[in-house]
């Protein structure tokens, strides 16, 4: 009896170590989420739907303090400011990259981007992007000698975009996007279901021609993009809608050209989430404040509400916008060094982190690397992660 005690109990352990152990992949997902959610309950943190669409898709950017408006043209303007395409000296390119994230925990969770683009004339060009979050396969299982169940939770945009000069040092672009959500864990009894939305970027772009500035010459660049303009997503059929991350980004700087193999290009951009700040109490049958939510209105009204929601007014709106600041380093326009630095306040969320990042062209093909160390308490999912990037350009 001894022995068949033993072999039960034995049994029951195993069983409970494997659920254990399938569902630890569960926990590690949601746990930097989680993170999140508990820190807004104090600080007032914007959260959204879909938010892999604020992360850089792309290792230039990332390597530059995670910016893109108001850079020069590349195969990925499109996630930046599509309306950079028209000054591309090239007829067209494609773009890929992939970007681990949360790579000390885990291995299949990754963000994965493409994009293409192709000059209609001098003055116009289309372009079109797929970006792709993929929360890795999980297995659900009761214990070890089930069949697993596989999960794979994912979301992807796809979207498409159109770019005119309006003028020689000036152009302008419109895209549309479409959104699905589907991180539902069905064999879980979970009660959501995948959702989807639609969106519209408006972007512009100023390149001047070459000036001369003190001794040397150079280029001054600007942009702008409000990107993510579309209706709020809904995952179940009672719950609240969340907002999509509808933002505003602007930017500028100036390629400092030193002569016909040398020049350093140093960009400033800001950016605000335009949807509104949670600013109604939520708390617990004893009383006690557990939270804060945004308040349940129209992806418009927040749009508009967003300026001037925050309670502690003015000064806590300023706290809402980001801020970054990137260096490039060409040589011969065949290799690049890259560094930025990017800051949130500590009460939105505390991101802050320097970058680093190196690329080089050989036969047309651009080959980009970066790199990201937090120097912040609240350390990035994308900690000591290096990206990739891969561009072919053709005419």
């Amino acid at each position: 009896m001894k022995l068949i005690d033993s072999k039960k109990k034995l049994r029951n352990l195993k069983n409970k170590l494997y659920k254990n152990l399938t569902m630890r992949k569960i926990f590690i997902l949601i746990f930097s989420f989680l993170m999140i959610s508990s820190y807004s309950q104090e600080r007032r943190v914007i959260t959204t739907a879909v938010p892999f669409l604020m992360i850089a898709s792309d290792a230039r950017a990332a390597g530059m303090g995670e910016q893109g408006v108001a850079t020069s043209v590349d195969n990925f303007s499109q996630h930046w400011n599509p309306a950079k395409y028209v000054f591309s000296e090239r007829e067209g390119g494609v773009g890929f990259s992939y970007t681990p994230y949360l790579s000390k925990l885990v291995n299949d969770v990754f963000l994965a981007n493409v994009s293409y683009y192709n000059k209609i004339s001098d003055r116009s060009a289309w372009s079109a992007s797929l970006k792709y979050f993929n929360l890795g396969d999980i297995d659900i299982l009761q214990n070890p000698l089930d069949i697993p169940i596989v999960e794979n939770p994912n979301e992807f945009t796809l979207d498409a975009a159109y770019s005119l000069k309006l003028s020689e040092n000036f152009s302008m672009a419109v895209a549309g996007r479409f959104l699905l959500s589907d991180v539902k864990i069905q064999s879980l009894g979970d009660e959501t279901e995948a959702a989807s939305s639609v969106a519209v970027d408006i972007s512009g772009y100023y390149q001047s021609d070459i000036v001369q500035t003190g001794g040397s010459e150079g280029i001054w660049r600007a942009g702008f993009n409000i990107s993510n303009l579309g209706p709020k997503m809904k995952y179940a059929e009672q719950g609240n809608e969340s907002f999509i991350p509808t933002n505003l980004r602007l930017g500028g700087g100036y390629e400092f050209i030193f002569d016909s193999s040398n020049s350093l290009s140093a960009t400033i951009e800001i950016n605000k989430l335009l949807v509104p700040t949670p600013s109604e109490e939520v708390y617990n049958s004893s009383g006690d404040l557990i939270a804060y939510r945004q308040p349940d209105i129209s992806f418009l009204s927040g749009l508009f509400k967003s300026f001037n929601d925050a309670p502690d007014g003015f000064s806590e709106e300023l706290k809402e916008f980001t801020y970054s600041i990137g260096l490039e380093y060409a040589f011969n326009d065949s290799f690049f060094l890259r560094s930025g630095y990017f800051s949130e306040h500590e009460l939105k969320g505390s991101r802050k982190f320097i970058t680093a990042g190196a690329g080089f062209i050989t036969n047309d093909l651009k080959i980009d690397l970066s790199y990201l160390i937090s120097t912040s308490d609240v350390i990035s999912p994308l900690e000591n992660t290096l990206r990739v990037g891969l561009a072919y350009a053709f005419d």
